[in-house]
């Protein structure tokens, strides 16, 4: 018996791939999708109100300068410093929206975790807005002191306050409590959407039209500052997330088998909210309300590939730089030479999609 044993061992050949078992699958679509970014950047830069030809400009730095001087200084402006900008925090806002509703939604255990639907971008919004309507009064040494950097870390500040009640409220004993979240999301939303209300009507004119156009959203003051104020908060609450992935995954088990397994579940919690604290709250200070980024892809990107945080965190991070770039240059086209806001466009190809996958599940939205 033992060298029959032995021998169908021996013929049984190298180990297959455990059914179900999407790790293959998972890095061709990473592949993909990091090849589905670059296409759409160039499309992005090439597409606007403008003829400007992003080809012409590439061609000019390559070849010095040489051509039409009028028309190479009119494209060079259109596209470096106008259209660059809006790509690159395109790219840095939708990365950091998909990441973050993919890190909560693991953190809370519930794919319908966003930092839109629990409060966490209203949170951030009234922070914002604080500093753009205080920043002149109440806030002026801050805003004296920090810069351009006083309402990103407002921002921040305030989608990290949220953040913190939401998990304080929601879990008891190390259990956290979907229905809780939720309830106590949209508590919070709305606590935060009347204060923001009252800075709202305390705003002036200006500050008024400024502050109606951002609350939809918008990529429209896209400037290499606002990008360069932004771009090392993203940066690293995205390089934090891989690190994060490998709790996360042990937290699906639940807390208490994750700790068995030798995870600091604390030092992750803790880890994950900040990291989702920044990355929204700096999103929202420059990008203003954009929803369904931060529920929508992780859900495409889970049935595709899976709930493998080491798979669908990189992975979200790609589509969600590909479709927030793909939603601005329909918003700066679709009604040119006037411009959608971008939040508008979001919600419209978002929303039916969710209930796509709503009605898809039968009301069972645990993918």
């Amino acid at each position: 018996m033992s060298g029959a044993a032995n021998d169908r061992v021996a013929v049984s050949g190298p180990a297959e791939p455990l059914e179900g078992d999407r790790t293959a699958r998972a890095r061709t679509v990473i592949l993909l999708l990091a090849a589905a970014l670059g296409v759409t950047i160039l499309l992005s830069l090439a597409s606007g109100a403008s003829d400007a030809s992003a080809l012409a400009v590439i061609g000019g730095w390559i070849s010095g300068g040489a051509g039409d001087a009028v028309l190479s200084a009119r494209d060079t402006i259109i596209v470096q410093d106008i259209r660059m900008p809006r790509v690159a925090l395109g790219c840095l806002i939708g990365a950091a929206l998909a990441v973050s509703g993919a890190v909560m939604q693991g953190l809370f255990r519930n794919p319908l975790a966003d930092p839109g639907l629990v409060g966490v971008s209203g949170g951030a919004a009234l922070g914002a807005v604080s500093m753009i309507v205080l920043g002149t009064t109440a806030f002026r040494p801050a805003t004296a002191l920090l810069g351009i950097y006083a309402l990103p870390l407002a921002a921040f500040l305030g989608g990290l306050a949220v953040t913190l009640l939401l998990y304080r409220v929601s879990t008891r004993r190390g259990q956290t409590s979907v229905a809780t979240m939720l309830l106590a999301g949209i508590a919070l939303a709305a606590l935060a959407g009347a204060l923001t209300g009252v800075l709202v009507f305390m705003a002036d004119d200006r500050q008024l039209r400024d502050l109606t156009f951002w609350n939809l959203g918008s990529l429209a003051g896209a400037t290499w500052t606002k990008a360069m104020a932004v771009a090392p908060v993203i940066a690293a609450a995205l390089a934090t997330a891989p690190f994060l992935a490998r709790g996360l995954n042990a937290l699906a088990l639940g807390e208490a088998t994750a700790s068995h397994l030798g995870i600091p579940v604390q030092r992750c919690k803790h880890v994950a909210i900040v990291a989702v604290a920044a990355a929204t709250g700096v999103s929202v200070a420059v990008s203003g309300g954009i929803g369904f980024v931060g529920i929508v892809v992780p859900h495409l990107l889970r049935l595709i590939i899976g709930p493998d945080n080491r798979y669908l965190l990189p992975a979200s991070a790609l589509l969600g730089g590909t479709l927030l770039i793909l939603a601005d240059s329909v918003s700066r086209t679709i009604v040119a030479p006037a411009e959608l806001p971008i939040g508008i466009v979001t919600a419209v190809a978002g929303a039916p999609f969710f209930l796509w996958i709503l009605l898809r599940k039968r009301g069972v939205v645990d993918l």
